[in-house]
């Protein structure tokens, strides 16, 4: 994967994209400046069917605000559904 630099909050970041153990993607933001990481934008729902470029995106908490910044960086698409129907978490697909 190439190396994408995008900025969260007052962080900027490095992008990983790793897999879980059920081999989905996962998507972490580690600090650019020296490599601790800053959040774990996904997150795994392993009952969710999800494509293979599919992931489950984290858009509150500690992570409110980085759907957009995702979106906006073109690394993921807008939302094209909702894990667990309306109430769950945004399903995107993986741009990059």
């Amino acid at each position: 994967m190439n190396k994408h630099e995008i900025t969260f909050k007052q962080y900027k970041c490095i992008l990983k994209k790793l897999k879980y153990r059920n081999d989905r993607i996962a998507i972490e933001l580690v600090n650019a400046k020296n490599g601790e990481p800053v959040l774990t934008a996904t997150v795994n729902i392993p009952d969710e069917a999800l494509g293979a470029d599919e992931v489950i995106i984290k858009n509150y908490s500690e992570n409110e605000g980085v759907l957009r910044v995702l979106i906006n960086a073109s690394i993921i698409s807008f939302p094209i559904r909702y894990a667990n129907d309306n109430d769950g978490m945004p399903v995107c697909k993986l741009l990059i």
